[in-house]
């Protein structure tokens, strides 16, 4: 088993527990001080904003009737098992794209845990300019976008590699 663990890509398991501490952690830190729809401004351009989103990025779904917790819980856990799967089959020779997978494993799992736990997910990110915000966001979503970065400096780096002979 040890073997299998510094062969593969589930070396990088430690990204994913690192990603869903932080992420719980500041959560909680965020439950703890603030109520929801409280805003505590930062700088100019930055806000805490503690908000509970019941859908999907961008709050897609939020106003379903709630069978999107349901809904998304299950894909978030099915893409879950699909990057363990992928992690495992990764050879020692990679890492980037094992990397990328690990923080995405990572924060895909602090957001399903919110969803079966709270039956939402914890924002509380708000970057904004003059009146236009981005939509609140947490850590968890920052490790997805960052492992969705990461992929795709993997495709164009490793082209050759990847690259389908006809």
């Amino acid at each position: 088993m040890l073997n299998l663990l510094k062969q593969t890509g589930l070396r990088f398991l430690w990204i994913s527990v690192i990603v869903f501490v932080v992420d719980q952690a500041s959560k909680m830190a965020i439950v703890n001080a603030m109520y929801e729809f409280e805003s505590i401004q930062i700088t100019s351009f930055f806000n805490l904003f503690y908000v509970h989103n019941h859908g999907a990025a961008f709050s897609f779904l939020s106003n379903a009737s709630g069978w999107q917790r349901y809904f998304l819980s299950a894909v978030a856990l099915i893409v879950s098992a699909l990057i363990l799967w992928w992690l495992r089959q990764s050879n020692r020779d990679q890492i980037l794209l094992p990397v990328a997978f690990s923080f995405i494993l990572g924060g895909a799992i602090g957001n399903v845990f919110d969803r079966i736990v709270h039956g939402y997910v914890i924002d509380f990110l708000d970057f904004y300019y003059k009146t236009s915000h981005w939509p609140a966001f947490n850590v968890a979503d920052s490790a997805i976008f960052l492992g969705a970065v990461l992929l795709i400096i993997d495709m164009f780096k490793n082209k050759e590699e990847n690259k389908v002979d006809d």
